[in-house]
């Protein structure tokens, strides 16, 4: 007796499941589970079936693909974005070779301050339309899930407008959204002098922001000229109480103590790092906390050190990683660019570069029972590759190895038909 599927991928060269119970932490970050010459079924969105070469001959298939040796894996998960903004800021680069420092930028009203003028400004329309143009870019390049923020308003109205979008992209666009209120991204000029009292305001919309479903997590800036570990402290406390998940933008650029913060309050993640001490890293490792690292961000602003991938994986703490983009430090949404940021700049391997970009990374952002792996019942993200192997794509950079994006079960995105693509199987 045959099994009958909707869609039947065949001459899978490599197929990275990724099954895991929960985030990859240490050693076992190095640690990949791969099938070879594999086929997957899927019928009503979901994987139905996962098997070798000589399965196939149980399955019966309304539509079939032949994958010819490609690689398949689940779709990436992107947990640091911040999609939904106003206007650009290429007149930055400009100061940024100068070798102007960030924080003296945002002091000048540039960065996040240039960006929060134009999403102010926007129409509600506008602000969905440029997301979603970016959003697509996305999805081509092997992103199914993704984290948005908002964080451009720094006002009452800004903020919902973003997060109102935010969820009008998650129910119209093939990428699912996970939302972050981030109101508490940096202090607006009417609030110089009165960061406390901008703080209370951003609390005050919490119980909205609730009742309406705009955000699962809050999120804040801890950093020098923004807000101090204290005020974090008191800001995410209040948000726990209310019921919103965790997340602190920690140690960017100075060492203050936001990595020990989000330990010590059981943040799902805590992004960024590159100044994070060594006890901010042994107290990750002790904790349940995801380490979202964002090398995209630290190669455009010039910097020469980054994340300590290295020292956090050896010492156990479970490390995701997402591309930041945003208007001012990192406008990229290529994802497969940080993979190969994340191989020569934080000397990852590959598999821990997979591992920090589907399981570890839907953990991050409360997917990680959904999204992140290839598992008989979950929903078929999947991403064809013209690609041999998983070692490729951090090799070959700078371009996108997408072939096929099923979505759901169904094909989002496909940038030509895999019989017109030149195969680079070693068997062919």
């Amino acid at each position: 007796m045959k099994q009958h599927v909707e869609l039947l991928l065949m001459n899978i060269g490599q197929l990275l499941t990724m099954e895991s119970i929960g985030p990859k932490a240490g050693k076992d970050m190095k640690e990949l589970v791969m099938l070879e010459d594999a086929v997957v079924g899927i019928t009503n969105g979901k994987v139905a079936f996962i098997g070798g070469r000589e399965s196939a001959k149980t399955i019966q298939a309304a539509e079939v693909i032949d994958c010819q040796g490609k690689l398949v894996s689940p779709g990436l998960v992107d947990p640091h974005t911040h999609v939904v903004f106003g206007g650009s800021r290429e007149h930055e680069m400009a100061l940024k070779q100068q070798g102007v420092p960030y924080l003296e930028i945002l002091k000048q009203g540039g960065g996040i301050l240039s960006t929060v003028e134009h999403t102010r400004q926007a129409s509600e329309e506008h602000l969905y339309e440029k997301a979603y143009f970016h959003l697509d870019r996305m999805l081509a390049h092997g992103v199914t899930t993704a984290e948005v923020k908002s964080g451009y308003g720094l006002d009452v109205e800004t903020e919902l407008k973003q997060l109102k979008v935010a969820k009008r992209l998650q129910q119209n666009h093939p990428v699912d959204l996970v939302s972050t209120f981030l109101g508490a991204h940096a202090i607006p000029h009417e609030y110089k002098d009165e960061p406390q009292a901008f703080l209370d305001e951003m609390v005050g919309m919490l119980d909205l922001i609730k009742i309406e479903e705009l955000a699962e997590f809050v999120d804040i800036f801890t950093e020098t000229g923004v807000f101090t570990v204290e005020q974090s402290r008191d800001y995410l406390t209040r948000a726990q109480e209310k019921g919103f998940g965790l997340k602190i933008h920690a140690d960017e650029i100075d060492p203050l103590g936001g990595t020990e913060l989000a330990a010590d309050l059981g943040a799902s993640s805590a992004d960024h790092l590159v100044g994070a001490s060594d006890e901010g890293i042994k107290k990750l490792a002790e904790s349940k906390t995801i380490a979202v690292l964002l090398p995209g961000t630290t190669f455009y602003l010039g910097k020469e050190t980054f994340a300590r991938a290295r020292k956090m994986i050896d010492e156990g703490v479970r490390v995701a990683l997402a591309t930041d983009f945003n208007p001012g430090s990192c406008p990229t949404e290529n994802i497969q660019l940080i993979m190969t940021f994340a191989a020569l700049k934080l000397k990852m391997s590959p598999e821990e570069i997979w591992n920090a970009m589907t399981v570890n990374a839907a953990y991050a952002i409360g997917r990680g029972e959904q999204a992140g792996q290839i598992v008989v019942g979950r929903k078929a993200d999947l991403v064809i590759w013209d690609a041999p192997n998983y070692e490729y794509l951090p090799y070959h950079y700078g371009v996108n190895h997408v072939n096929t994006v099923i979505k759901n079960g169904q094909i989002v995105s496909r940038r030509r038909e895999i019989s017109e693509a030149i195969s680079l199987s070693p068997k062919s």
